[in-house]
């Protein structure tokens, strides 16, 4: 319950120092919401397109060799989406509006997302983990990347129906 309670005051806390923010969610790193502050929206979406987002651009990170992914930046017309790593099983997702100021976002969210680390991971998971490059696999320029088969040229699973 200690942690709980921790855990909303630093949401609070973040809320109090970026008023421009409109949402912030804490989520595992599966997509499951843990907590949130996020009035009007969605939060159980926003914490599963959180996770997604966060495990593309890290399985992206990885698959250039640039090690440990720290955060990712949405900038829309609408605004600005935001998700930091919190440890290593969590993920802070904040919404700002067009006019907040990026720095300041990064600033404080990172602070957020190191805080919630430390409160959300168990202590023997917080041990430091040795990075393992992604591996090199071998290109033949002389094989095509993919074969593409029509949609209109697939059978269907219902007999007597083509698919597309």
């Amino acid at each position: 319950m200690e942690t709980d309670r921790a855990v909303l005051a630093e949401l609070a806390r973040l809320r109090s120092r970026l008023p421009d923010l409109s949402a912030t969610v804490i989520a595992g790193v599966d997509g499951m919401l843990l907590a949130y502050d996020a009035p009007g929206l969605q939060p159980e979406t926003i914490a599963a397109l959180s996770a997604a987002n966060l495990g593309l651009t890290q399985r992206f990170a990885q698959t250039v060799g640039h090690g440990e992914l720290r955060e990712t930046m949405i900038e829309s017309s609408g605004g600005y989406v935001a998700i930091y790593a919190a440890g290593l099983r969590t993920l802070l997702a904040v919404l700002a509006k067009p006019s907040a100021n990026v720095a300041r976002i990064h600033h404080e969210a990172r602070r957020t997302a190191r805080r919630l680390g430390e409160l959300l991971d168990p202590v023997e998971a917080r041990r430091p983990v040795p990075v393992q490059p992604a591996p090199v696999l071998p290109v033949d320029s002389q094989v095509p990347l993919a074969k593409r088969t029509p949609m209109a040229a697939l059978q269907s699973s219902v007999p007597g129906q083509r698919a597309g």
